[in-house]
């Protein structure tokens, strides 16, 4: 776990404040990110987070990782295996470590297929509350 420190002001400052191995990978996967689709890219939750309809996908460097990670995450498993599922919503995320690599060609269609799940099924944070226990009765 990195220690705490401000959020970025920016994504660029996000990226800025990396080095290394973990700023060359959080490069290369937002540029393949920004190439796929046009998301709205912001700092929350002190990492990069894109976009659409609600929130497509996440990248949160970290001191021994990266995480890339999808709200719908589940449903894109077929494209990446190593995606792990976990968390709120159908999150699931690609753990990377040093030495590690995402072909652009793939997270150029994983987000494509993110930013189409929002597109048909709307927002995850809210349809997590639709299908709530509350939802039910």
């Amino acid at each position: 776990m990195m220690p705490k420190t401000s959020p970025a002001a920016s994504p660029d400052a996000y990226v800025t404040a990396l080095h290394g191995w973990r700023r060359e990978l959080v490069d290369g996967l937002r540029a393949a990110v920004r190439a796929a689709s046009p998301l709205e890219e912001i700092v929350k939750w002190r990492h990069l987070v894109y976009m659409s309809n609600g929130p497509v996908l996440l990248i949160r460097a970290e001191e021994g990782r990266v995480l890339f990670g999808f709200w719908r995450g589940q449903r894109l498993c077929g494209i990446e295996p190593r995606l792990k599922p976990g968390g709120k919503f159908e999150m699931a995320t690609l753990d990377l470590r040093e030495g590690m690599t995402v072909d652009p060609a793939t997270v150029r269609l994983l987000t494509r297929k993110a930013v189409a799940l929002n597109e048909a099924l709307g927002d995850p944070t809210l349809a997590a509350v639709r299908v709530g226990p509350a939802a039910r009765t």
